[in-house]
């Protein structure tokens, strides 16, 4: 009997460590096979055959669908580059160079993957209407009243992040080249 009950215990503390593990997976993104410039973080695998059973977990639990290796590649930021979270009432600004690629976008969502609702209707931009420095890098304003420029609504929510989505880029098929991609920085410049 006594073994019995310690065969019981012994599983039950696997079991809810192991559901534990997988729960704080599948609410906090996984690091496995990611890789982070700046404040962007990617998961290159995620569109191949090679995804880890955690990303493939957190995409039938968000129910997206992920670039594929030959489309190209996408990056996300949920802080600055010194580790502050994005906040939809402070002004924040995305500057400087984005890696070679065709065309690329640039998107901003809420903590659960929805567009970021605002008055102007206008949740990203692309390359093709970006307007640029004399110098070839961007500046993108992100902040909940109108600024000059190229200027994205954040609606003042609490918390948000953006998606940088790179297409038929050489990042989205050498991911060793990866760490040494040229990404805009993320700044917060003020909150009000």
């Amino acid at each position: 009997m006594r073994l019995l009950i310690g065969l019981l215990l012994a599983f039950a503390v696997a079991a809810s460590v192991g559901l534990g593990t997988t729960l704080y997976a599948l609410h906090e993104g996984t690091p496995f096979g990611s890789f982070t410039v700046g404040a962007w973080t990617s998961w290159p695998r995620t569109g191949t055959p090679d995804i880890d059973p955690y990303a493939r977990a957190l995409i039938a639990r968000s129910g997206e669908l992920p670039m594929g290796a030959g489309d190209g590649i996408a990056f996300v930021a949920t802080k600055d580059d010194n580790g502050a979270t994005l906040d939809g009432r402070c002004d924040v600004v995305v500057s400087g160079v984005t890696p070679q690629a065709r065309y690329w976008t640039m998107t901003l969502y809420d903590p659960e993957g929805r567009l970021v609702g605002n008055s102007l209707k206008r949740h990203g931009f692309s390359s093709a209407e970006v307007v640029r420095k004399s110098d070839g890098a961007i500046e993108i304003f992100i902040a909940p009243r109108a600024r000059d420029g190229n200027w994205l609504p954040s609606g003042g929510v609490e918390r948000y992040m953006l998606v940088m989505r790179f297409y038929d880029s050489p990042i989205g098929v050498a991911t060793r080249t990866g760490r040494e991609t040229p990404m805009p920085a993320v700044k917060v410049l003020a909150c009000s």
